[in-house]
Parts: C-alpha cells; structure tokens; sequence
C-alpha cells in the first residue's frame, strides 16, 4: 500500500515526530510511507501552484493518510493549520473524501488531546476514514513496550485499509448561520480609567466582528487601542529551534516586528481582548502564528495578572475543543477570562448587550484586580511544565528552569514536610484496627473542615 505521511514539523526530516514514521516503515517494508514535509515547505506550497497540487495527486492515488505532527501551543503548527486551509479555500476536499487516515503525534503530553481533536474533527470534515490516534512523549521509541504498542497501532490501520473497515465518526458537520450584526443600542459609555485596553485581531474582512469591535471601542469614554496582525511584521512562523530556550532569546530578534510589539503592548496592557473569525474549526493561520511565535516565553507564563477576554464570529459553542484551547491558554498564562462574546445570537440587540456587560466587565474586574482560580486546565497543565522542565527539559529551557525557581513552580509534595510527617504517623496508627475504626468512622469528616472552619471563626466582623 501507499501511504502518504503529512509531516506537521517545521523542522521536516530531522522532527522528532518522523523517526516514528521511519520506525513502522522499517517494520513493514512491504508497504510505502511517502513523507511530505508540509509545514517546512508551506511557503511554496502555498505559492507554487504546481507544487500543491502535487501533494494533493498524491494523496488521490494513496491508500491512505497519516497526520503526522508535533505539538505547537495547544494544537499543530500554524504552517500546518495553513495547508489545512488550503484544502477547504483551493476545493480539494474530494481528494481526502474516504481515505483511511490516522494520527501519529509528538508532544510532553501538554494539551496532545486538543491537537488531536483538531485533526480528527477535520478528518471528519473531509469525510475521511478515522482509524485512530497514537499520541507519544518525544523519547517513547527509546521503551521496548512503547515500541510493540506503536507496531500494533501501525498493523491495525494498515489492516484496516485492506479489510475496508466501516469507521465512525467523532464530529458532527457545523452549521452556522450567522445574523447580519447591525449594532442598534446605545450605552452610557464606560470610563476606563487608568487602564490599558489593546484589542488584537488578525482581520477587518469580516463585517460581524468588524461592527462587533466598533460597537466595543465606543462602548468606552477615551479610545482604545485596536492592532490588526496583518499590520505587524512577522517574518515567518516559529521554527522550533529552540534558541529561546537559554534566555528567551528568539532567532527573529530585531528581524521583525513580533518582539517588540508583544514586549511593548501585550505584557504592558491591563486588559487584552483576542479577536477573530472561525476558520475549519480554528481561529486563523494567521492568529495560529501569533501564538506560536509567542513561544519566545518558551514555557514561561508572560501575561499574568492581565484580564481577558475573546471575541469571535462563528460557531464557537459549536466547537467546544476550540473553546477548551482558548481557556486553557488564558489560564496557563496566569489570566483571568472574563469570557467569549460571539455572532451566535438571534438579534443584534441580544449582541449590543452581551457585548455592553462584557465591556463593563473587563473595566471593573481589572479595577479590583480579580483573578478566579485556575481550573485543572491551568494546574494540572502547569504540573507536567513543572515535572518536564525540572527533568527531562531542563536543558535546553535555561530560562524557564530559572524562572520556575523564581517563580516557585517547583512546588513537589515531598517539600511539604509537616503533611509527610502527619501522613507516616496516621498510617502507622491505622494498622491498630480499634484506632483504625475510630478514625475512619469519627473523625475523618470533622478533621477535614477544621482548620477551615477555625479561619472562620476567627475573622472579625
């Protein structure tokens, strides 16, 4: 069989992600792997007509498709999500129609799932066989068991070709019809005070979001600043070598204008808002870029303390995975959300409103500095930065390994020396079985909200 093998690394043969490629094409000889170094080459992929479409003949005479990839801040590489776009904009779709396909990704386990719901929600928009997904730590070929699981996951899916299994499929097409936004009421307008508001958008073609950002910028009484990323100078995506990773230095330093604007805007603002239209369930390419190239901060929180808040034409609460991406990075940057403000209303008076509170929102919560706690989207994702880049990572990430010190991420439970003391004197207890019964019929509730209830007790009125 031939199957063709979309690799989503910038950094092409020498990506982490392809020795897995190259692994099951040693294993099974008898069929062909062609690897596509796609988001290495998206500039003349994109540019050299002839050069697409010869990807997309390959993929028509293939038996079947691999996406291969890294993963890139909470899903693929913008370059990647590019080329996906090209697919839908260029008409091609028939190519991938019925293709068996599956997923092979790369990753420390940070967010691997929502990368791969992207893929396999796009798969299904491309009525593509959806075989199965192997989501992998960058190091797993180096273990014996990994490497039998990899090989078995290869044989199903190629068994699946053969055998023309019947695949189900995980997402349901979107439908969005979207009301013409006109706005229609007037608010008294909001004093922003001393704060800093930036609006960030990638595009002003869309009307909804257009009259939605206006209807914004005059809900307040001085002016606030809107930056369209198309008016920014980024010189290309990031390229995943890593030069931030000693002292936050990026390889773009003054060679664009990303820095500089994400230095001097971004981190100096109080209040941020991140606008932008649904494309092929993601926001653009082009705001994809935007935060990969923020990834000069490597695995360092750089906007904490800030409020924010997302705008948005289409379907968003279509999308949940998309949402999930949107609120696990506000919340791994140490943000406050304040919430999402879409198109997805029946009339423009219901957006005119939505748009009012959340504008009126953003001013009070910055002005009593209010941050709600992280979910297990901000912790739990904070753990495994933890755990990598005091282990494995450390080096390259310098910078981050210093930061973490500063910062006191470091915070493993064997430091906590009081609850491990406690802990080896309770367990030793328990094994009398008349202590044992005392405690686990007596006093294990009450214990639980003691030292709260003491706090309670002890604040004056």
């Amino acid at each position: 069989m031939k199957i063709v093998v979309l690799n989503g690394s910038p950094k092409g043969n020498i990506s982490v992600t392809i020795q897995y490629i190259h692994y099951i094409q040693k294993k099974f000889k008898q069929h062909e792997l062609k690897i596509i170094n796609i988001s290495q080459k998206i500039n003349q992929i994109e540019k050299n007509a002839e050069a697409f479409h010869s990807i997309i003949s390959d993929i028509k005479s293939s038996d079947g498709v691999i996406w291969a990839f890294p993963l890139y801040v909470f899903t693929v590489h913008s370059n990647y999500l590019r080329f996906i776009e090209l697919i839908f904009e260029r008409n091609v779709e028939d190519a991938f129609k019925e293709k068996y396909t599956s997923i092979i990704s790369t990753s420390i386990h940070f967010y691997d799932h929502t990368a791969i719901n992207y893929i396999n929600s796009i798969c299904d928009d491309l009525n593509m066989n959806y075989i199965d997904y192997f989501s992998l730590h960058m190091y797993d070929l180096e273990k014996e068991d990994i490497r039998k699981n990899l090989l078995k996951f290869a044989n199903n899916y190629f068994d699946s070709i053969e055998n023309e299994v019947i695949t189900l499929k995980n997402y349901r097409p979107i439908k969005h019809s979207p009301i013409s936004y006109i706005p229609k009421i007037t608010h008294n307008k909001i004093n922003v005070l001393n704060k800093k508001v930036i609006i960030v958008t990638d595009s002003l073609d869309n009307n909804n979001l257009k009259n939605m950002l206006n209807k914004f910028k005059n809900s307040f009484s001085q002016n606030v600043e809107l930056v369209n990323l198309q008016d920014i100078d980024m010189k290309g995506s990031c390229l995943g070598c890593l030069k931030c990773g000693y002292n936050y230095e990026c390889i773009y330093t003054d060679k664009d204008d990303f820095i500089n604007f994400y230095n001097n805007k971004l981190k100096t603002a109080d209040i941020i808002i991140f606008a932008g239209t649904i494309k092929y369930r993601h926001l653009s390419s082009t705001w994809k870029k935007f935060f990969d190239r923020g990834f000069f901060n490597t695995h360092t929180p750089s906007l904490s303390g800030k409020q924010v808040g997302f705008m948005i034409s289409g379907a968003l609460n279509q999308i949940p995975n998309l949402k999930q991406i949107l609120e696990s990075y506000t919340q791994w940057q140490g943000s406050n959300l304040v919430g999402f403000i879409t198109d997805e209303y029946d009339t423009s008076e219901e957006i005119d409103n939505q748009l009012h509170a959340f504008s009126y929102n953003l001013i009070k919560l910055s002005n009593v500095n209010y941050h709600k706690p992280a979910t297990f989207l901000g912790i739990a994702g904070m753990k495994i930065f933890r755990d990598e880049i005091w282990g494995n990572i450390r080096f390259p990430f310098i910078a981050d390994h210093k930061a973490y010190k500063a910062l006191r991420v470091y915070d493993f439970p064997q430091k906590n020396y009081k609850s491990r003391i406690t802990n080896s004197i309770l367990i030793l207890m328990s094994k009398l079985p008349y202590i044992r019964n005392e405690i686990y019929s007596n006093r294990i509730k009450p214990s639980l909200i003691e030292s709260l209830t003491k706090i309670v007790e002890d604040e004056t009125v």
